[in-house]
Formats: C-alpha cells, sequence, structure tokens
C-alpha cells in the first residue's frame, strides 16, 4: 500500500479535482451528481468551498469525505452479515499487505504485552494475552478487501468485540472504538460504534486455527469483514472509547473514515 495518496496536484487542476470529489461520494449522491453536469460551481455550492489553491481544494475534497462518511453511516445495517466462506475458499497464501515490507513488521513479545483499555469503560485494567485467550471465541471465514482492488479470503478466531465491550463495561452509546498499533509510525484507527457492535466485528488471535502470525497482527487484530482492510488495524495495543474523532493514520491522509466494504 503507498505510503501517500494525493488526490489534488499542485496548481488544482479543476476538472481532476472533480473527478476526485466524484469517487469520494456516495453512489446515490455521485449518481445525481454526474447527471447534474458534474461542475465545480455544483461542489462550491454543495460544499461552500470556493477554491482558490490547492489548500481550499483539500478542504473542499475533506468536506466530501465526511458528507461521505455521514451517509455511509446512516444507511449502515447493523445486521446484515458479510458473506462467509468455506475451507476451500481459502486464498493460500494469505497476502501479507502493509505500507512497510514484512522484515519491519512489529516484533511484540507476547508474554509481556497487554492490551490497555481506556476511555468510557468501567473497567480499565489492562488484559494480558493469557486473560484474553480465555474468553470465548468464534471462528469466521470472511473476505479481506482492500482499498487497491484486490482481495483474499482467510480464517480468523477471537472473540467478538461486542463481548469484550459487554466486559469491561463500555459505554456503546459513545461514538467510537479508537485503537492504537505498535507500528513504529504509532498506526492507529477509529470504529464507529455501530461497526464495533456488529456480530462479525472481532479481536482476532488465531489466523488458520494458529496463534496469530507476526505477518497478520500479533498478537491481537482487529477483524471486520464489513469494512476496507485499512479499517482492520492489526498489532494493537490500546483501545479507547470515545466520544471524539481522534482520526487515524490513513483517515488523516484523505481516506474516509467510515469505509464499508
Amino acid at each position: 500500500m503507498a505510503r501517500e495518496r494525493k488526490l489534488v496536484i499542485p496548481g488544482v487542476d479543476k476538472k481532476l479535482l472533480v473527478k476526485d470529489a466524484a469517487k469520494l461520494m456516495p453512489d446515490m449522491a455521485r449518481r445525481r451528481f454526474i447527471a447534474g453536469g458534474a461542475s465545480l460551481g455544483a461542489l462550491t455550492l454543495l460544499t461552500g468551498c470556493d477554491v482558490l489553491d490547492s489548500s481550499s481544494a483539500e478542504n473542499l475534497l475533506h468536506y466530501v469525505s465526511k458528507f461521505n462518511d455521514a451517509v455511509q453511516a446512516a444507511i449502515f445495517n447493523p445486521n446484515a452479515l458479510a458473506p462467509t466462506y468455506s475451507e476451500k475458499d481459502i486464498t493460500r497464501p494469505f497476502p501479507f499487505n502493509a505500507y512497510y515490507d514484512i522484515d519491519d513488521a512489529p516484533r511484540v513479545d507476547g508474554s509481556t504485552w497487554k492490551l490497555e483499555v481506556r476511555g468510557l469503560v468501567d473497567n480499565k485494567k489492562s488484559w494480558t494475552l493469557d486473560e484474553l485467550y480465555q474468553l470465548p471465541q468464534e471462528k469466521q471465514i470472511t473476505r479481506h478487501i482492500c482499498v487497491e482492488g484486490w482481495s483474499a479470503i482467510g480464517s480468523w478466531t477471537g472473540t467478538p468485540l461486542r463481548h469484550f465491550l459487554e466486559v469491561v463495561g463500555a459505554d456503546t452509546r459513545a461514538k467510537y472504538c479508537w485503537f492504537q498499533c505498535a507500528d513504529s509510525d504509532g498506526y492507529n484507527s477509529p470504529l464507529d460504534m455501530a461497526t464495533a457492535l456488529h456480530p462479525q466485528t472481532q479481536m482476532t488471535f488465531k489466523f488458520a486455527d494458529q496463534i496469530l502470525p507476526r505477518a497478520y497482527g500479533f498478537p491481537m487484530k482487529i477483524r471486520v469483514p464489513t469494512k476496507l482492510g485499512f479499517k482492520n488495524p492489526k498489532y494493537v495495543v490500546s483501545m479507547e472509547v470515545t466520544n471524539d474523532y481522534k482520526g487515524g493514520y490513513w483517515e488523516d491522509q484523505g481516506y474516509n473514515s467510515f469505509s464499508g466494504s
């Protein structure tokens, strides 16, 4: 995955700007926008952003991205399940994917690692890996969909996140679960609470019935089959339940925060 995502070229190419803004819109809004002429004037009316330079162009795209998030969140069905598959459908080998090479993936010592729990929860204790392994676990065979356009099917086993949120007494009226990871650049990503409570959203401890390999996020990743791959944080070290939107590694570079697949 590329480390940066540039949406607007220097000097502001207006045709490119309109095209990039359309890409960020949800399908229904995109169709109406294109049918209406897909003009910079229409974008200015929609966003209130007068595009004079690259900075104001970025503000316009940021507004459209947040509009997209709001629409996707409004139509998200918390009871709709992502497709599941059989063992014969599993992609072998399952690809490694990150913004770094596999040799640079975090090396986490499971014997000393603890999951820090913060924010709007009754029990803020830190959890050892052995303690987490004692929680009820479920297996799912689901598809990982990357924002780059490829997908792969894998077998994941772990604890439903909604069960863990219940155990720690999380305020599920809060807006987000925000995860931080062990990556050297401090990878982080928020999950909206509706997705955190989805029955398939999982604290994953195993891949293909074996302890989660380093390549796929040991000691714990958050598996979210209803989201694009970058919303599935690996090497997780902390979780915070919060009403504050704290951004995320890719979200801060222009990716939609909701990013349902």
